[in-house]
């Protein structure tokens, strides 16, 4: 009785491990930035020219950094309206309605890292990087 006890303890320990690391926004890595592997689009590179935040799934994905004065474009796939709001609430700002919605901005022109959230929703933040 007492192996039955501990085999169902290793059981049950096993996938409380498992449930907890499932738990989070599908798809994100903290503050809803997309954890899935960069892809061309989202090197460690700055992008030039242009760049493309993605909002899916209440969170952003897009480039890790881009060059200063780069054009960003916010392409928003949820249903519902969101937007790309520095922190400091100056810095840059980017609604897009929800369904395909689209919106702009430039990046800031001083190198650094600009952390950004969704003035509609508080648990959505990323962070820009112009170098």
């Amino acid at each position: 009785m007492r192996k039955n006890a501990k085999a169902l303890m290793v059981v049950v320990t096993a996938a409380a491990l498992i449930s907890v690391a499932g738990c989070g926004a599908s798809g994100t890595g903290g503050y809803g930035v997309s954890s899935s592997p960069p892809s061309a689009a989202s090197s460690s590179a700055p992008q030039s020219g242009t760049a493309t935040i993605t909002i899916k799934d209440f969170g952003y994905q897009g480039p890790v950094s881009v060059s200063p004065g780069a054009k960003i474009t916010v392409k928003n796939e949820d249903a519902q309206a969101h937007t790309v709001t520095s922190d400091d609430g100056k810095t840059f700002d980017a609604a897009a309605d929800g369904g395909g919605g689209t919106a702009q901005f430039t990046a800031p022109t001083t190198p650094g890292s600009y952390a950004y959230h969704c003035a509609y929703h508080s648990n959505m933040h990323g962070m820009l990087v112009v170098k």
